[in-house]
């Protein structure tokens, strides 16, 4: 599967904030808006290509943080924070290890340093395919609605 990445477009934002993920993944389903589209044309969002479909997105820096983690000082190491979505009728076929190995190297293309992600806790799926890439647990906090994000952090040095 050969993957490229390109900057997000109105239309590809647009197509991603329409997904819609089954429960109880529909807690990372979106609001089309148009506050929500200039947020993923920003510079730290990417789109994820296959074929030129868009197959899912990344983004890096504090777009990819959980607002209530820097309450508890989650974030205070100095890291590369990373956030990837994968389009919904893609999830748990397989391809999540050549999706997240693709947007590794290209986040390391830009950035040097450990990289950190931030995973609701529910999200066994996603949580089992970090630590194949050996992302360890580092912290966790709750945010103000009960959900419970756990902090992986991946040691590049």
């Amino acid at each position: 599967m050969e993957l490229t990445t390109c900057r997000i477009k109105e239309n590809i934002a647009i197509e991603i904030l329409t997904w819609k993920y089954e429960k109880p993944y529909d807690f990372y389903n979106n609001v089309l808006s148009g506050e929500a589209i200039l947020e993923l044309m920003s510079n730290s969002y990417r789109a994820v290509l296959h074929k030129q479909e868009v197959i899912g997105f990344f983004c890096t820096g504090r777009d990819a943080q959980v607002p209530k983690g820097h309450e508890v000082n989650a974030y205070a190491d100095s890291c590369v924070d990373i956030g990837i979505g994968m389009k919904p009728e893609l999830t748990g076929k397989g391809i999540g290890t050549i999706f997240l190995r693709f947007i590794l190297q290209e986040v390391l293309r830009e950035a040097k340093g450990n990289i950190r992600l931030t995973v609701a806790e529910f999200n066994l799926r996603a949580i089992r395919l970090y630590e194949k890439f050996n992302f360890i647990k580092q912290s966790e906090f709750v945010r103000d609605d009960g959900v419970k994000f756990i902090v992986m952090v991946r040691d590049e040095e």
